[in-house]
């Protein structure tokens, strides 16, 4: 990374441009915020080319930052291409943060980002909760893979009958009350796998004492690990009959299969099966 004196010249660029050229005082926080502004787009342009010119030290420090806007700009025009074809047959099941998040809240990240004097601002709270731990990303970073969690998750939720993410979804949702920032395929997957143990048709939702008490026995009788090889099986084949990148779904719900063996073994251990179905 270049010293401080090479992006000082880069930031009094962007300062004036940010006063129009009239020569104002630019406020600290702001001349600090504009530096974040510089080394975002600079880690940007490092991060698209490990190895390359970038890398070995062969450009200047405006160039590597020129070089980071224009990566910048590439990923919003992907981002947003992304967006629009999600949105052509976006599903929310009725989950309200996940509708909020989405259709309110992305088209707002669009309208607002900017790249030129505050690419590091992801703008958005992003309510909804995604399977994959994008906590350390901000600005396009962290917009683009989240976009690309819903993706994934709304082909897998796709795969299901016509009405049951919803009906799986409305059950949850009334029990705890209404408008639950949760990840709706775990919730979808906490169910499947307690159809799949009790033995039950998707379309038979609600589950009754004997469904509980057969899941109580099979994990009492085999043991987390020969449930986890059973659901795994289950889902992996759900997965692969479904989807060609079946591989990259598999990853992205992982770590929502390993919460769901964790929060069933927790409710067989305490007898509390009814709070997960």
């Amino acid at each position: 990374m270049e010293n401080m004196e090479e992006l000082i010249p880069i930031v009094g660029r962007l300062a004036e441009k940010y006063t129009a050229y009239e020569h104002t005082s630019v406020p600290y926080e702001k001349v600090q915020q504009l530096m974040r502004a510089v080394l975002y787009c600079m880690h940007e342009a490092e991060n698209s080319c490990p190895g390359g010119t970038v890398a070995q030290g062969n450009l200047s420090a405006l160039q590597v930052y020129e070089a980071g806007v224009r990566r910048v700009e590439e990923k919003v025009k992907g981002a947003l291409a992304l967006y629009n074809e999600i949105s052509m047959a976006f599903a929310d099941y009725g989950h309200q943060c996940l509708y909020d998040t989405v259709v309110k809240g992305l088209p707002e990240f669009f309208r607002r980002y900017d790249i030129k004097f505050c690419p590091q601002d992801t703008i958005l709270t992003l309510d909804y909760p995604v399977c994959k731990d994008i906590s350390e990303d901000t600005g396009i970073d962290k917009i683009y893979k989240f976009i690309l969690c819903i993706q994934a998750e709304q082909k897998f939720l796709a795969m299901f009958p016509e009405g049951y993410v919803a009906d799986v979804w409305s059950k949850y949702d009334s029990r705890w009350y209404g408008d639950m920032a949760e990840n709706l395929c775990e919730i979808v997957l906490m169910e499947t796998a307690g159809h799949v143990l009790a033995g039950k048709p998707l379309e038979e939702l609600d589950f009754a004492e004997e469904d509980y008490q057969r899941i109580q026995k099979i994990w009492e009788q085999a043991g987390e690990g020969e449930i986890k090889k059973q659901m795994d099986s289950v889902w992996k084949s759900l997965i692969q009959e479904s989807l060609e990148d079946s591989q990259g779904l598999s990853e992205y719900l992982s770590d929502a299969v390993d919460n769901i063996y964790i929060r069933l073994g927790n409710a067989a251990e305490n007898g509390t099966l009814p709070n997960l179905f």
